[in-house]
Formats: structure tokens, C-alpha cells, sequence
């Protein structure tokens, strides 16, 4: 028992290292492969640079699908919305006071109020098919067409637009793009494939769910690119790259890791996904907006509301932790 555990932490730890490096190198190569080939920055950094911090949420709730571990793929997904915003931008606003823009609050909350609605009345049959996969795919694509019109019309002038953009990597040789986009598509499924066995692994040592490490373990582990990437945009002062990348990381996780999931096998939700851990993360994304919204100017996630969100992660995640081992 002792060996098998540790097998599995050891795999969960390394898979997780492995996951986060090779995605990385994939959206780098990728994107400076594109631009070498005479893309357009702007596209490139709102397609390949605008998926790539759920690049790990998708591998791993793919992999948790082939394996025949919904509870994890469904898990993964909404516990990292949940942790985006409980845990990463009440982490980071602790460190630096965030502005909220008004076309923040006019053009992503409204979207991204619109793909949760629809993920909800898709799961209330408590199953996600393949023509439900087909849905949600199509949903990110209609999202990823939107952005590209919105960057393109306003020619990089939009915030969001303009820092994704500056994320394209320069100077890198056509060679070495190649390499390390190669590199990330062979690691990246590796990677997912170890994360996942140590998970169920894990889950089965513990006699708990696969959902519950979904929810907890592997939701903070891909979540910590976002981690990282908002802290450091918040000591920059990047607000808008920083609340843009957790709402444009929510989006992606509900269409794109859940869509990809689903179309590989359907998968039937445990009840208590549905009305315990999709609650809270509706829940968090409306106090999220209520505390930032403003009649006139900015709205600010300052470092109260921040206090009020990660400690309501933290409660969560105890009542999960407590409820999955009684």
C-alpha cells in the first residue's frame, strides 16, 4: 500500500511538472513557428497563445475520458473555474488591487454568462453526449471567431488583443519552433496519460471519488499556469491580461475541456457535481461581477473582495476534502 501510494504521488508530481513544461514549449514553438511563416501576430496570439493556458485542462480531461474516468474529466474542468477565481485572482488581488475595465464587464462577463447557462441546461440530464461534445466545440469556435473579428477590427488597439499578442515569442528560428512544437504534442499526452493513472490511482488508495480529485488536486495543479500568469501580470500591473486570461481560461474549460471530453466518450455527472460544485462556481463568477461592477469607471477587485474569494475557496475545498473521506 505504502509503495503503491507513493507511486501515485510520484506520478501525480511528475506528470503535473511534465504537463505544464511541455505545454509551454508547445504554445511557444507553435505560435513562433506560425509567425515565421508569416501569420499574423494578432491571430496567432489570440488562437494558439489564447488556448495555450488550458492546454493541460484539456489533455488531462481527454485522457480522463479515454480512461473511462468521467467524474475526473467533469471534476477537472469546473474545479479549475472554481480555483481561477477563488484561489488565482483572490491570490492575486491580495498582491495588487485589479482594475476592471467597463468593456471587460460589457463584453466577457456577458459571454461568459452565456457559455455557463449553456453548460448547465446540457447537464441537467445529468450526461454530456457527443452531439452535447458538439455543441460545446462549436461554441468555442464561434467564441475564437469572435475574438479574432473583435482584435482585427480594432487592429491590436484592444487591451486584451494587444497583450496576447505581445506574448507571441521573436527571434525564435524556424528550427528550433519546430523542436519544441514537436516536443510539446509527444509530451503533452505522455504527461496526461501519467497525471491521470496516478489520479485514479490516488483516488482508489483513498476510497473517494475520481470527481473529488478532479475537483481538488488536479484542478490546482493546471490551474497553476493561470496562477502564475495572473501574479505576474498583477506585479506588472497587466490588469487587463490578467482578469482576460482567467475569464478567457473559464470559457475554454467549460467549451473546450469539457466539448473534447464529451465527444471522445459520453459521460454521465455525478448529482452532486451538478448541484454542489457547478453551484459554487456560478456563485463565485456572480459576486465576482457584483463586487466589480460600477456604474461609471473601472470596478476594482480589491484586496476585501479578494479576501472574501479565496476564503470561500478555502472553505469549499474543505467541505469537499471532508465530505469525500466520511
Amino acid at each position: 500500500m505504502t509503495s503503491t501510494l507513493a507511486i501515485a504521488l510520484l506520478e501525480i508530481v511528475a506528470g503535473f511538472v511534465l504537463l505544464i513544461w511541455a505545454a509551454d514549449r508547445l504554445i511557444s514553438g507553435a505560435s513562433a513557428l506560425a509567425r515565421n511563416l508569416g501569420v499574423s501576430p494578432l491571430i496567432v496570439g489570440l488562437t494558439i497563445v489564447g488556448f495555450g493556458t488550458s492546454a493541460p485542462e484539456m489533455l488531462v480531461s481527454a485522457m480522463a475520458s479515454v480512461r473511462g474516468a468521467p467524474s475526473l474529466a467533469i471534476g477537472n474542468a469546473i474545479g479549475s473555474n472554481i480555483a481561477n477565481i477563488g484561489l488565482i485572482l483572490g491570490i492575486t488581488g491580495l498582491i495588487y488591487p485589479l482594475k476592471v475595465e467597463s468593456v471587460t464587464l460589457r463584453r466577457e462577463f456577458p459571454v461568459l454568462a452565456l457559455i455557463m447557462i449553456l453548460t448547465l441546461v446540457l447537464m441537467l440530464n445529468l450526461q454530456l453526449n457527443q452531439i452535447d461534445g458538439i455543441i460545446l466545440i462549436g461554441g468555442l469556435v464561434a467564441v475564437v471567431g469572435g475574438m479574432i473579428y473583435l482584435g482585427v477590427r480594432s487592429e491590436g488597439s484592444d487591451p486584451m488583443a494587444a497583450s496576447l499578442t505581445e506574448e507571441v515569442p521573436e527571434g525564435v528560428s524556424t528550427k528550433k519552433a519546430v523542436l519544441w512544437t514537436v516536443m510539446g504534442l509527444f509530451l503533452l499526452p505522455l504527461s496526461a496519460h501519467i497525471l491521470v493513472s496516478g489520479a485514479i490511482t490516488l483516488a482508489g488508495i483513498l476510497g473517494v471519488s475520481d470527481a473529488l480529485i478532479g475537483l481538488t488536486i488536479i484542478a490546482f495543479g493546471t490551474s497553476l499556469p493561470e496562477l502564475a500568469a495572473a501574479a505576474t501580470c498583477a506585479l506588472k500591473k497587466e490588469d487587463d491580461l490578467a482578469i482576460g486570461n482567467i475569464l478567457g481560461s473559464n470559457m475554454f474549460n467549460l467549451l473546450g475541456v469539457l466539448g473534447i471530453a464529451a465527444l471522445i466518450a459520453p459521460m454521465s455527472i455525478e448529482p452532486e457535481l451538478l448541484y454542489r460544485d457547478v453551484t459554487v462556481m456560478f456563485a463565485l463568477t456572480i459576486f465576482l461581477f457584483l463586487a466589480v461592477s460600477r456604474r461609471s469607471g473601472p470596478g476594482m477587485i480589491t484586496r476585501p473582495v479578494a479576501s472574501v474569494m479565496l476564503l470561500t475557496f478555502l472553505v469549499y475545498q474543505s467541505i469537499i476534502i471532508h465530505q469525500g473521506l466520511n
